[in-house]
Order: structure tokens, then sequence, then C-alpha cells
């Protein structure tokens, strides 16, 4: 997919770097479009599993993939010079995302280590105490393990085209026709572990990881008043609820007065299961700490309708002060952090019926003018620091039922995803160009110019996310960050890695870059070694941080003591 556009050769050096600004802006806006597409989806409980095991992991991987797949297309011998960009892309991408955004996560996520626990991380006070960079920083979970293995499993196909790579010689076509039934058998491979990856992803889509990336990207929309608190939770709740009543029907012991059934006292509410509490408690714990302005670890129905108008429910207030007093079983005006979930939880499960839920126009007038003089006093609670710019409220979407907004949520993410894999479609092509005049006017191999400026441009979501993720300064957190971190590696060595091996097998390419797959190898098997331990220092976190150019240095040497 092709749109006219200015050929780099046809410009001089301002203009070339302005090219190369504008096609490396635009792809990372439409990485990002990608990005939070997929996040959105996410808000979606039906669609929650899929999202986080295929779409997330693989339209992650689109914008590098496309860079990949655009420098092996034209002309077969051009294609086989601009193929070097798609390589340094290739192996940029891979070493950048395990080098550059890990030793920031080390460094973002770093607490103490505790010297009366075996020197572990101590996540029960993030505070740091200690200067020195040896003393402090980041647990390694199993399931980093578990990420590294399978990263490190999925390096296979490279040495399925590299072991022959490293015995023939001669000219393109030479060597091309020599590799083509190991490209084949690499493309199936890739092909395989590209399935596998999937599958195990969404066999795992229920883990804690998985679950925690849901309640952040939960929080942050409803931090941003991108949606309300029932549009957030009820279809996520009511499942749960669903599941609940299903395990306890087959073991008999289901409730007569479960919220699910007409049976029991209309005005006695079940408790949440502990899955349901559990997750509310992830998601509205800050909340509850935030709005408990007086800070006695309790809310008065003050605080509490404070905290239901910023999260942009437009309950009747009857049923606010009926729920609310069902709860305060001692009397006392206010409702402990428990109690709280569960109103929450009943105010979430209830119908859109007329006399709970208000829908009037002039009712929403003076929810919004509440709004915005409470929001200006809970803001900074609310917000627990963070100094992001907020997005305004869509006013034409926390106004509609909770159903309407889980298909406007849909509409958005897919409109998103739909608009960013389109741009980078048009504009990988002449970002190829691009990073092959600057190469070629530098005296420099593409390879180089491609491996520092493309993963700018194609992965600056993974590096943004994994920053958000550490700086949370929790087991759990830095988990995700890291985790996500060898799961973009994986998709290079499946999918990215696919298309290469398409490109020599179907078009007739040659993979004549050694030194470059030995540096992608030799990064990764680096970083599974240290994946293995139980934990990593700051200090050893910028160990990491020098592999990125100390790869650059490797290829370099290896090509001038002769390897391709």
């Amino acid at each position: 997919m092709t749109i006219p556009t200015i050929d780099p050769a046809d410009v001089g050096a301002t203009g070339l770097a302005w090219l190369l600004f504008s096609y490396g802006y635009i792809l990372c806006y439409a990485s990002n479009l990608i990005s939070e597409g997929s996040d959105l989806l996410l808000l979606v409980p039906s669609l929650a599993g899929l999202v986080g095991g295929v779409v997330l992991p693989f339209l992650g991987a689109v914008p590098d993939g496309t860079i990949m797949l655009f420098s092996g297309l034209g002309d077969i011998e051009k294609a086989q010079e601009t193929l070097s960009v798609g390589v340094g892309a290739l192996a940029g991408s891979t070493i950048m995302l395990l080098t550059v955004p890990w030793a920031l996560s080390v460094y973002q996520g770093r607490v103490d280590f505790d010297e009366d626990n075996d020197m572990e991380p101590d996540y029960k006070q993030p505070k740091l105490t200690k200067s020195t960079f040896s003393d402090t920083g980041v647990a390694l979970s199993n399931e980093v393990n578990h990420g590294a293995k399978m990263m490190m499993l999925t390096t296979l196909p490279y040495f399925l085209i590299q072991i022959p790579a490293f015995f023939l010689s001669g000219d393109r076509e030479t060597v091309s026709e020599g590799e083509k039934k190991w490209a084949m058998a690499g493309f199936v491979v890739c092909i395989a572990f590209f399935v596998l990856y999937l599958y195990t992803q969404v066999k795992m889509s229920n883990d804690t990881i998985h679950k925690m990336r849901r309640v952040a990207v939960i929080k942050d929309t409803l931090k941003k008043g991108a949606i309300s608190l029932r549009g957030a939770l009820r279809e996520e709740v009511i499942s749960l609820q669903k599941k609940e009543t299903k395990r306890k029907a087959s073991i008999g012991s289901i409730s007569e007065a479960s919220p699910l059934n007409n049976g029991g006292d209309a005005h006695h509410h079940e408790q949440p299961s502990s899955e349901i509490s559990e997750l509310l408690k992830g998601i509205l714990g800050e909340a509850f700490r935030a709005y408990d302005i007086d800070g006695d670890g309790n809310l008065n129905m003050k605080e509490f309708k404070i905290f239901l108008t910023d999260f942009h429910e437009s309950i009747n207030e009857n049923t606010v002060a009926e729920v609310f007093a069902e709860f305060d079983s001692d009397n006392s005006g206010t409702i402990e952090y428990d109690e709280f979930i569960a109103a929450c939880y009943v105010l979430i499960t209830k119908s859109n019926e007329t006399n709970d839920i208000v829908g009037n126009s002039h009712h929403k007038s003076e929810l919004r003018q509440t709004r915005r003089a409470t929001t200006i006093m809970s803001e900074n609670l609310l917000h627990d620091g963070d100094d992001e710019e907020e997005e305004e409220v869509p006013e034409d979407l926390t106004a509609l039922s909770p159903e309407d907004q889980q298909r406007a949520i849909m509409r958005r993410a897919f409109s998103m995803l739909i608009v960013g894999t389109g741009i980078v479609l048009i504009f990988s092509d002449p970002m190829v160009e691009v990073l092959s005049e600057i190469a070629a006017r530098g005296n420099i191999p593409p390879f180089y110019v491609s491996f520092i400026l493309a993963p700018v441009a194609a992965n600056a979501s993974e590096v943004i996310a994994s920053q958000y993720y550490a700086s949370k300064k929790t087991r759990k957190t830095i988990t995700v960050a890291l985790t996500a971190l060898e799961g973009a590696a994986s998709m290079n060595n499946t999918f990215c890695l696919s298309i290469f091996m398409g490109l020599i097998y179907f078009r007739g390419l040659a993979w004549q870059f050694s030194a470059e797959t030995l540096a992608i190898v030799l990064v990764q098997l680096v970083m599974y070694i240290y994946a293995q331990r139980s934990k990593m220092s700051t200090a050893t976190g910028f160990v990491v941080l020098s592999f990125f150019p100390l790869s650059v240095i490797l290829v370099a040497l290896l090509e001038y003591c002769g390897l391709d």
C-alpha cells in the first residue's frame, strides 16, 4: 500500500532530516494508536482473554513487521540491499527492548534489598533508603523466568537459517538457492512457535499478570473520566457473578438471596465473592484512600457521594442512602473499606431501573456542575501524584448506560486499531526509503542506521508501558513490565522473523547477516541467564543497558573480521 511521497534522494540534508522526523513521528503515533486501541478492548470482558492473549502481542509486532516486510519488496536487487534495513529493525527492536527499557524498568521499580531476608527485594517498604545501586533492585518472578525460557526457545529459527548461511558463498542467486529449503523450514517453525506463543498467552489470560494489566487499564480509564464506574465494571462483575453462581450450583450451595435470583429479601444484598472483591479492591483501593479526606479509614455519606459523582454515577440519592445505610452496620454514619467495596458491588450490579438510575437531562446538568466542583477538591488525591495530561471527559460516553458504554468502547477501540494499522501500512515503505538514503549519504551500512532509528518509532509504546508499570514498585507490576518486554522479543523471533524467512523463500533473497544474527541470539542468551535469577540489582540493570551499544560494536567487529 503506497501513497505519493517525497523521494528522499531529491531533498537536501535538512529535507531528509524533516522526512525522518515526520515519518518517525507518524509511525510512533500509529504505534500508540494500536496500543491504546488494544488496551481499550481489555475493558470488554468478553474480549479481554482474546485481546490479552492474541491481539496485544500480534498488533504490538505489526509496526516492526511492516518495516521488515517493505524492506524486502520491490526490485529484487534493490530489495537485497534494503533488506538490511529490515534486519536492522529486527535486531534493533529485539536488543533495544531487552536492554534499554529493561534497565530503565529496573531503575524505576527498584526497592531496597532486605538485609534480614537474604538480601531479597523489600516490597513492604517501597521507599528507597539505600543509596548504592548494588543494594537496590527488583524481584524476578517465576513468570519472568518462564518468559525468558519461551523467548530463548523461539530463537531456534535463527539457527535453522544461520547454520547453512555459514557454509554458503557466492552471489545472491547462489546463496538464496542454497538457503531456500532451510528458509521454508524456518518459516514453518516460526509460524508454529507463533501459534504456540499465542496459545500459551490465551491459556494464561486469567493469570495474575494478565489480570494486573486489565486492572491497570480500568484504573487509568476511570482516572481519566473516560467511562463511568458501572460502564467499566458492570459487565465484568456480572460475568464473575454468574461464574460464582454456577460454581455454587454445581456443589448445591446456591443462596436463595443471590442477586441473580428473584428470591430473598429485596433489601438484603449478598456479599461479593472473593474473586469479585479482589477485583474491586484492586481497582478501587486507591480511590477509597483518596476520598477518605480525614484519613480515619472510613467514608461518610458525603465522601461516598463525592466518590460516586466523580466516577460519573448518576444514581438516585435515595438508593445511595439506602445502600449506605445497609452497610453502615453500626449506625456510625460511616462505612469502612470492606463495607465500601460491598456497597460499590451492589450499586454496580443494580439494573437500570428508572427509580435507581437518574436519567433526566436536568439532573445530569446538575451533576456536571457538581463534578466540576468536587473534582477540583479531589483531583490531586485521585490522581495519586501523576502529572500526566488528562483527557477531556467525554460526557457523551459517561452519560450512556453501562451496556451502551461497552459498545461505544468497542467501536472506538476498533477504529483506533484500523486507523493505526492503516497508517503503519502506508508509511512503513517511505520510512525504509528514508533510512536507506541516510545510510547511502553517510556511507554507513543501512543496518546500523535502522538498528538505532527504527525502534524509536516502532517500539515507543512498549517502552512507555514498561515504565508505567515499573514505577508502581510492586512485585506484580515489575513482573508485568519485564514479561511484556520478553513477550515482544518472542514475537520478533516468531512473527517478524517469519517475514524474513518468507522473503528468502518466495522472493529469492539471501540471508547474509551472520554477524547480526549472532548479536541478536547472544543478547537473548545473556538475558535468559539473568532472568533465571530471583532478583536483579540496579547495578546489574546498568550492565544490561550497556548491551545495546556493545551489540553494535560486536556486529562491527565481527564484520571487520570477515563475517557477513
